[in-house]
């Protein structure tokens, strides 16, 4: 496929573009800003300049497929997270993409039991992921826990409700779980909460994701 890949120059979109460069899948680098477009030629992308929070038609041009990595790390999470997102869903039907994998966040579901801190960017992220829904797209939603920084294992756990105690995940194994999720048809149309485990990508990937 040929993957727009938005937050590209990000924590977990530096990993899944590297990731998608050295697969079958030809990868758009979404970046905003023209000085980070070197980085993403590094990784093994085409980088492409355009800003959430203005028109980003000529970015989805040609793509059968987005993962949207992006985020304003609580900066303008109506602009970006939620606004943003929702803008490229809708150049992506345009564009007659068809796919579409979102980059969530565990709570999105249920943001009024979480930190006060994270209430708002969590009622954004849910509206963008029921936007999604609601579109023509074939979507897949992950929720993540706690993104961490070490190594990724390669092994995660699926599913809805998982115990909140033990969520985290290496940002690593997201962007893995992203990339092969996009053509995973087990997870087409599916919802479904993410961290560390003791399953291969593939197989959990594989399993009732939703249960």
């Amino acid at each position: 496929m040929n993957v727009l890949l938005a937050g590209s120059h990000g924590q977990v979109g530096r990993h899944a573009t590297r990731i998608l460069a050295a697969s079958d899948h030809d990868v758009r680098g979404m970046v905003r800003d023209e000085s980070q477009t070197p980085e993403i030629e590094d990784l093994g992308a085409e980088p492409v300049v355009a800003d959430l929070t203005e028109d980003v038609s000529h970015a989805v041009e040609g793509v059968d497929a987005v993962i949207f990595a992006a985020g304003s790390g609580g900066e303008d999470v109506w602009g970006v997270d939620r606004d943003g997102a929702i803008d490229l869903v809708d150049a992506a039907e345009a564009e007659d993409a068809d796919r579409f994998v979102m980059l969530s966040s565990i709570n999105a579901d249920q943001p009024a039991n979480s930190p006060e801190a994270l209430r708002e960017y969590l009622r954004a992220k849910a509206e963008a992921d029921e936007y999604l829904r609601e579109s023509d797209l074939t979507y897949t939603i992950v929720r993540p826990g706690p993104l961490t920084n070490e190594g990724g294992t390669g092994r995660i756990r699926t599913g809805a409700g998982l115990d909140r105690a033990d969520v985290e995940i290496p940002r690593e194994d997201v962007a893995r779980t992203l990339v092969a999720a996009l053509g995973t048809e087990s997870t087409y149309g599916e919802t479904f909460e993410l961290a560390a485990g003791d399953q291969s990508i593939e197989a959990a990937l594989g399993s009732p994701l939703s249960e």
